[in-house]
């Protein structure tokens, strides 16, 4: 192949990214923007009997930009790595004409060792999981592109920061303390992770949704995730920080209460990972061309806003929905709504001190303020595709913090340095070896010439015979970049002369004064969520003396906190111990204020049976639509909704499957009477309060919603299910009115703001 094609191939490939979602919206017509359709064929009634070649993927879904385990982009499609013919095969390609009985001595006798299908299935069968990751088991994760604006090449000559730049690049995002099977839902960090395809290698920009950690130096890592995991003897509880060993940590190890604060705040229950800000978490080193170097962290923000879900959703979403966020994500890509970030970074200037504001840029437990450093945004991602299949994406993908090209480096942040040692060590065990990075979704688009040789799962089938340095067998071949090439260089940072110690700057000493800041920079409704949320997971706790002592921690950062919390444990709030800063706010840490995009957006229209008109209905469709949102419509049964028109308007939900959780607002077309299986024997929402003539699990979502803060609205009979809900009259954020096309237009409105605020009271 020579270079040009190479070229070519490699344009060709990166192009695959970002031509995905033009694609996925030419081929779906509105109304198959509903998304969850399982497969990309609709299956007939009986067991297909005629062979044919396996089915593509659905539209909305691509899996790794195909190249070779050495880097090369592949003039094989896609779908070259996936299953091949219309027959069953053993894995060496032999027909089988049975997979459904065992080789067996007669129909009743016994099953023979000689049957190498059995035996060849079942062992796969048994080998089919591999170890879950440590920390962030439970992910879900999408392809898409990031473009670069150029605002960065100043600060760095990594190529895919230079302007009009595109790069391919797949995020995994997740929880940190559940396993893979917990719920997306609970109180957590969620990771955020990026792995960025470029033209000069990977680089992996491996983060969290919160811009700190719980701990300063790595060596305290598998401390505070044994303290944040289930009990060793009982294995409960799952996904939770809410009991003793947690606390008991957090408290006695006070620099993790920064930490602790932004995980009681609403920060910790995200309403979506397409409404999540991401966070480099560490300071990075850029260089540029010239070889002049700046300090910065990086920032993801999110084009819909940063927001949350409130404590009793997130509750609710964990037992009827525990793939919520994942759910949600995929929906969104599946529907054309690709959600977007802007990249941006905080400079600073790379001083000896690596100090700016009097804030210490290697200390992990420590943000800057946008206020003192603004962000700058450098380029956008836009994720467009999901992955084509789970395990071999999403689970085998490996993030690694020093995966790292030319202009980016690391500093010496301590919790960084540990960081570039245990990805690597991590992925020997989980991924079965050191070649990990050959696994389609972790190849690189650059070329790979690394004498790196053999161990498990090799694939790349190497040439040559001198996998060393120096030698003239292979011609001197691989030979080193020059700086012609931009290749990689580290840093030459003056040491400053010391002694070996086990001990941190003096610098990194105080544990409560950002804490405190934080706190004082949310609103009065958000204060109040991080104060329940406080007492209900000391409230968990057994222990006396670990609830006595977060309170000390608590009086240290807030008096009114302290005594809020201490009041709903029944407990005297402590005296501080420490002169109490007075912190000034920083007005970004809050997530209440302003409005957001819309796009993807779940609208549930609820419909009463016999209803003989459906036009408004159908307006109401066209207009959710329009707005880049997604109509589910709700009946008390599943099927068709017909009017005599010849227009019939499908089902996604009915009052047994719904819950308020899963939509961003409610459109009340009417009132339904109870449905046929509103009893609580059938369906246990049909024992809430009786209402009259109204369907109760109508009025429990209603309720829920009216509850949760979520706009309303409705017209025809709507506003007598308002008043059988119990809502009080004239609600805040309730639109009735008698033209459906007004009744979505003064919703969006509201939906802006994410939720009606005024309705929780501070």
């Amino acid at each position: 192949m020579s270079e040009n094609d190479s070229k070519g191939l490699a344009g060709k490939a990166r192009d695959l990214a970002g031509e995905v979602a033009h694609e996925v919206k030419a081929a779906m017509a509105p109304k198959d923007l509903i998304p969850g359709t399982p497969g990309s064929g609709t299956p007939s009634l009986e067991e297909p009997t005629e062979p044919r070649e396996p089915l593509p993927p659905k539209p909305a879904q691509h899996g790794p930009i195909p190249h070779s385990p050495t880097g090369a982009p592949s003039k094989d499609g896609e779908l070259a790595a996936a299953q091949q013919g219309a027959h069953l095969t053993t894995a060496t390609g032999v027909p089988l004409r049975d997979t459904d009985h065992s080789l067996k001595a007669g129909p009743r006798g016994p099953v023979l060792l000689q049957d190498h299908h059995l035996r060849e299935k079942i062992m796969h069968f048994d080998h089919e999981r591999i170890p879950e990751r440590v920390v962030h088991a439970r992910g879900a994760a999408a392809h898409g592109v990031f473009r670069s604006n150029g605002a960065a090449s100043e600060l760095t000559k990594a190529a895919f920061l230079a302007e009009g730049a595109t790069t391919p690049v797949f995020t995994r995002f997740s929880t940190v303390l559940g396993s893979r099977g917990s719920a997306d839902t609970v109180r957590d960090t969620r990771g955020f992770a990026v792995k960025f395809y470029t033209t000069e290698g990977n680089f992996d920009l491996v983060g969290n949704n919160i811009p700190v950690f719980f701990i300063q130096d790595a060596i305290k890592f598998p401390d505070v995730i044994h303290a944040g995991k289930p009990h060793p003897d009982v294995e409960i509880p799952q996904a939770q920080s809410a009991h003793d060993t947690f606390w008991d940590f957090v408290s006695l190890h006070t620099e993790a209460q920064h930490h602790a604060m932004w995980n009681m705040s609403d920060r910790g229950i995200p309403r979506s990972y397409r409404m999540m800000e991401g966070f480099g978490v560490h300071t990075f080193r850029l260089v540029n061309g010239e070889g002049a170097t700046t300090l910065v962290k990086f920032h993801w923000k999110p084009r819909l806003g940063v927001h949350s879900l409130t404590w009793e959703e997130a509750q609710i979403a964990a037992g009827v929905d525990p793939d919520f966020h994942r759910r949600d994500l995929a929906d969104a890509i599946e529907a054309g709504a690709h959600p977007e970030w802007d990249l941006g970074v905080q400079v600073f200037p790379d001083t000896p001190e690596q100090m700016f504001a009097g804030i210490d840029l290697l200390d992990s437990t420590k943000i800057i303020p946008e206020e003192l450093a603004p962000v700058q945004v450098i380029g956008t991602m836009t994720l467009n595709a999901n992955p084509g299949n789970y395990f071999a994406e999403t689970e085998q993908v490996a993030f690694h913090a020093g995966h790292f090209v030319p202009g980016i480096d690391a500093t010496d942040d301590p919790l960084f340095q540990g960081r570039l040692f245990s990805y690597l060590d991590t992925q020997l065990t989980r991924l079965g070896g050191p070649n990990f990075n050959q696994i389609p979704i972790n190849r690189p688009h650059a070329p790979v010439n690394d004498m790196l040789r053999d161990g498990f799962h090799q694939d790349a089938v190497h040439t040559g015979i001198a996998p060393y340095k120096p030698n003239s067998l292979d011609g001197g071949c691989p030979f080193l970049a020059g700086e012609d090439m931009s290749g990689f260089i580290d840093v030459p940072q003056p040491v400053e002369a010391s002694v070996k110690v086990r001990e941190n700057p003096a610098t990194f000493d105080d544990h409560y004064s950002q804490t405190r800041l934080f706190y004082r920079s949310l609103t009065a409704v958000e204060q109040a969520h991080v104060a329940q949320a406080y007492t209900f997971e000391l409230g968990k706790c057994y222990e006396q003396a670990i609830k006595e002592r977060q309170l000390q921690a608590l009086a240290n950062i807030d008096a009114e906190l302290c005594a809020t919390v201490a009041a709903g444990l029944g407990l005297p709030a402590p005296e501080p111990t420490i002169a109490l800063t007075d912190e000034t706010p920083s007005p970004a840490l809050s997530q209440i204020g302003g409005t957001w995009p819309i796009d993807g957006r779940l609208v549930g229209i609820v419909v009463p049976d016999g209803l003989q008109d459906l036009s408004d209905v159908r307006t109401a469709r066209d207009a959710i639509f329009a707005a880049g949102m997604v109509p589910l419509v709700v009946a008390s049964k599943g099927g068709m909704l017909t009017d005599g028109s010849g227009d019939p308007i499908p089902v996604q939900r009915t009052f047994l499957t719904v819950r308020s959780i899963e939509l961003d607002t409610i459109l009340l077309a009417g009132a339904p009477l109870p449905g046929l299986d509103a009893n609580p024997a059938v369906d246990a929402k049909g024992a809430a309060p009786s209402v009259g003539i109204l369907d109760p699990r109508v009025a429990l979502m209603v309720q829920e919603a009216y509850r949760h803060g979520k706009a309303l609205g409705g017209w025809g009979d709507a506003a007598e299910v308002l008043e059988a809900s119990g809502l009080p009259a004239a609600p805040a954020g309730v639109y009735i009115g008698d033209d459906a096309a007004d009744v979505v237009a003064n919703v969006i409105t509201l939906l802006g703001a994410h939720r009606v605020w005024e309705r929780f009271p501070a």
